[in-house]
């Protein structure tokens, strides 16, 4: 399957599909959400580690970057306005198809606007310097998370989870089979049964 497949199945599966079905500790912390409804991507990572309240990594990363990336970019939780409009308008130009950051992004109505899909801890209006770049292209853990150049991430209204390369293929396909069987449940729901007997539940029935 070539990457834009794998990019087009993991968005249609999603990402709570993909995290029940791959049985991997590969979601980011929760508080990092879309910062405007509806936004959902997938692609493979492109790492990038920022100092607290400095963007020159991002830049670097958007001369770096191959066509096709998602930036994924720790700040350390740090919030502040690392990314913005100008920033999107780059990343558009350079083939990137959207941003997960620890940190902090603003301009979210030019973002929704532009539907850049962008996922972040939080909004702030407050500027960042450029003065330090500790790593750009280069593995990086976020909220506990491993992740490295090549990675699959898959961005919704759900949440960001990362899948490792070597299990890109894997996982869609534990996607697909969730997926199916949870088709099967809303067929079964729409019958009459219960979800007491689809999740074997029944025994809990004299019990309560």
């Amino acid at each position: 399957m070539s990457l834009t497949d794998q990019s087009a199945r993991a968005v249609a599966l999603g990402t709570s599909t993909l995290y029940e079905a791959s049985g991997l500790p590969c979601s980011i912390d929760p508080a990092i959400r879309a910062v405007w409804a509806g936004a959902a991507v997938a692609g493979p990572a492109y790492p990038v580690r920022c100092a607290p309240g400095d963007n020159l990594s991002i830049h670097l990363a958007l001369e770096r970057a191959p066509r096709g990336s998602m930036l994924v970019v720790t700040a350390d939780d740090f919030v502040a306005g690392y990314w913005g409009e100008v920033l999107t308008v780059a990343a558009e130009a350079a083939g990137i198809v959207g941003l997960v950051i620890d940190g902090g992004v603003r301009d979210v109505a030019a973002l929704a606007r532009r539907r850049f899909p962008v996922f972040s801890r939080g909004i702030s209006v407050r500027g960042t310097i450029k003065s330090s770049a500790p790593s750009v292209g280069q593995p990086i853990l976020m909220t506990g998370v491993r992740i490295e150049a090549g990675d699959l991430v898959v961005a919704d209204d759900d949440g960001v989870v990362v899948l490792p390369a070597a299990r890109i293929d894997e996982v869609l396909a534990a996607g697909d089979a969730r997926a199916q069987k949870e088709s099967d449940f809303m067929a079964r729901l729409t019958r009459g049964e219960t979800t007491v007997d689809l999740f074997g539940l029944s025994a809990w029935r004299e019990q309560v």
